[in-house]
């Protein structure tokens, strides 16, 4: 065998060893990936059957007129088909060996006892008990919906069959969202539903819960989701089969790999790109981070703060305008604004994210002393121009979306198509027959378990309905909060960050606004809707990277080889921002450009000098931000042009929080406390 065979060889085998540790790290820290083990005919099998579900779902979406009781048991009906079929009732058995090259660091995972082609009989029986309730439902629907309430009546001949369905069906879902989604989504459906039947009649929650035709399992999140977020999901997967992920990682070196500790602000740029088309923290965390973090490290990073600048930016790719992930679509259905307003409203917030991190990583760069990437090791700009065709099917879905041109899933639709198209013209990445199959595969598999989740988020709402509970939660926290904005919104953000922990972000927010939110709206407490929304979906998004249970955090740290714990509290610093801005915009909805006023009222001014006032408003609140985002950055870090004293890491903080607050007072306050601390740092840089 010759010298060339051998190496080609080897780099085969590194290359098969590399995917079999990413996938050991995504099955240990994303539940989602945790799957049955299928080969050769049932492989294709179960493929063929998540294809036809997406193309079933593409259709359904797009054309079919059916009743929505029809429609949507139909497809909780097929979810618990395809997710009994995928996921098994534990996690897989492993053991963990060391990888083979320090500089890959990442641990593979060999599966030992995993037993492939096998899906047990109480499963398929489980599957069957829970779906065909689905299905009988929708084939009388119109019978079923006449009946109303005494569907569940005791003097309903069929009560008993009814009831037996019904709780079937709910136990079914439930035992699939513990496996594919989590148990504290459990513990609290399972807590709201003890509730539920020890203070309202029996017949009547189940009503509620499955038979109602607005609350329950067949509530809005799982409408939004069956109308809009699964052809995103779809859409997502053809988008990263056109080879984006790619380009977006060749972009981000292009424009930041040859600055100081360039590796870490390429993290931050690609994963905030990537994370935005694949709304999982853990999944961008892992894929993004094979590349990034590696070369963080060699750079001169420490482990844990590398797991870390990957965590913290892969999880604000949920956050990241235009697609969001799943949940935009569902706040756009909450709070009944259209869904180009709602990534509009997500933009600063988002900014200042992703600047808090891209701040810190080069501050950390210049105090260790580190340098970027050669450019010569570097893509050309002039040389990705070429492939920038790809974002086509993106732009073209944004500017379909925003304009109303046609309705969000047929504009989605459209973009699918595109995304093929542009994938023929991607020498490196073709897209492919094969691929195609593959894309239409992941985006059913995809679904389930956000439709789980929403599911799981309609059994809440439905016994929060039946029983009258939202009140009572809104007079507690009343109660608890003396009316206090600010405690309110404490209490609010340690629910959402410890329900969020281990749970989707859908799932999370779906909770938090059926909980939360309307608590933070009461006239007690007195927070915009808009606001409350977005508060309870930022401290949901979080979780993923706040201790004790940071999957993101977690997943960067195995690849990192980096303590669990450290990488995580390096993420939660990093991410300050998230935990600062949503108070601001809480308080004041100008960060959201929500009730934006001009600083200067000026008398018989027309509608367009308004308009520009307001502009200019809104230039003064990005800018003012950005350099408030800039001194909390900066004293977290305790580094400028050289360390910062302690007693000047508390001016500037202050400072950089006040320019945070929009408002005149407080900008020219910010502004001066930073700049004096600038100064005084910009001076003594060279003693």
């Amino acid at each position: 065998m010759s010298d060339t065979d051998l190496i080609s060889r080897a780099t085969g085998e590194l290359y098969k060893n590399i995917d079999a540790m990413l996938d050991s790290v995504m099955k240990k820290y994303d539940r989602e990936s945790n799957t049955r083990i299928w080969h050769g005919r049932p492989a294709v099998l179960v493929k063929c059957l998540s294809a036809l579900f997406s193309l079933y779902c593409i259709y359904v979406t797009l054309f079919s007129t059916a009743m929505p009781e029809i429609r949507l048991n139909v497809f909780l009906g097929l979810i618990l088909i395809l997710g009994y079929l995928h996921y098994p009732i534990r996690k897989t058995p492993s053991e963990i060996l060391q990888g083979l090259d320090d500089s890959i660091s990442i641990p593979i995972t060999f599966d030992t006892k995993a037993r492939s082609n096998s899906i047990p009989f109480y499963d398929i029986l489980i599957m069957l008990a829970g779906a065909i309730p689905f299905f009988y439902f929708a084939f009388n629907a119109e019978s079923i919906i006449k009946l109303a309430l005494r569907v569940t009546s005791p003097r309903n001949p069929n009560y008993h069959l009814m009831i037996t369905m019904a709780v079937l069906a709910i136990l079914s879902t439930m035992e699939l969202c513990r496996r594919c989604v989590g148990i504290p989504i459990l513990c609290v459906v399972g807590a709201l539903m003890v509730y539920a039947f020890s203070t309202v009649r029996f017949g009547k929650v189940i009503y509620d819960l499955f038979y109602s035709t607005g609350d329950g399992l067949r509530s809005t999140p799982i409408e939004v989701c069956a109308k809009y977020i699964v052809v995103f999901i779809i859409f997502g997967a053809f988008l990263e089969r056109t080879g984006i992920s790619t380009f977006f990682i060749n972009l981000a070196n292009a424009i930041a790999g040859a600055s100081a500790g360039g590796p870490a602000k390429v993290a931050v740029i690609s994963s905030a790109l990537c994370g935005m088309v694949s709304g999982s923290s853990v999944g961008n965390t892992v894929t993004t981070g094979s590349v990034t973090i590696p070369m963080m490290k060699k750079t001169g990073y420490k482990p844990e703060f590398a797991g870390a600048v990957e965590a913290a930016a892969s999880t604000g790719g949920q956050i990241m305008p235009p697609i969001m992930g799943a949940a935009a679509f569902l706040m756009a259905e909450y709070m009944g604004i259209p869904y180009s307003q709602v990534a509009l409203k997500a933009i600063l917030p988002a900014v200042l994210y992703f600047a808090g991190i891209y701040i810190a990583v080069h501050l950390e760069a210049k105090k260790l002393g580190l340098k970027g990437i050669p450019k010569e090791e570097l893509p050309r700009i002039l040389k990705l121009l070429p492939k920038v065709y790809l974002l086509l099917p993106l732009i073209v879905l944004v500017v379909m979306v925003s304009m109303n041109i046609y309705t969000m899933q047929f504009s989605a639709a459209i973009a699918i198509g595109l995304a093929i198209f542009v994938g023929l013209f991607n020498s490196d990445e073709r897209i492919t027959p094969k691929k195609i199959l593959e894309a239409l595969e992941a985006g059913g598999r995809g679904t389930i378990t956000v439709a789980v989740a929403c599911a799981m988020a309609g059994l809440v709402a439905g016994c929060i309905t039946s029983t009258g509970l939202a009140s009572e939660l809104i007079t507690m926290v009343v109660n608890v909060s003396g009316g206090h904005a600010f405690i309110a919104l404490v209490l609010t953000m340690i629910c959402c960050v410890i329900l969020g922990m281990g749970v989707p972000t859908t799932a999370n927010y779906c909770i938090m606004a059926a909980t939360c939110a309307p608590i933070l709206m009461a006239p007690a407490i007195g927070i915009e809707k808009i606001c409350a929304h977005f508060f309870v979906f930022y401290f949901g998004i979080v979780a993923d990277i706040t201790p004790p249970v940071a999957l993101a955090a977690y997943a960067g740290s195995a690849i990192a080889k980096a303590p669990p714990m450290k990488t995580a509290f390096n993420a939660t610093k990093l991410a300050i921002g998230a935990f600062i801005v949503p108070y601001i915009f809480a308080f004041t909805p100008a960060m959201l450009f929500e009730n934006v006023s001009p600083l200067i009222n000026i008398t018989n001014a027309g509608p367009v000098l308004t308009q520009i006032l307001i502009a200019c408003e809104i230039i003064l609140i990005c800018a003012t931000a950005l350099l408030g985002i800039f001194g909390v950055a900066a004293a977290l870090n305790g580094f400028l042009y050289k360390p910062i004293n302690p007693i000047f890491r508390i001016i500037i903080c202050a400072g950089g929080l006040s320019m945070l607050v929009p408002g005149l007072v407080s900008d020219l306050i910010g502004l001066m406390l930073v700049g004096f601390v600038f100064t005084v740092q910009y001076m003594k840089k060279d003693s």
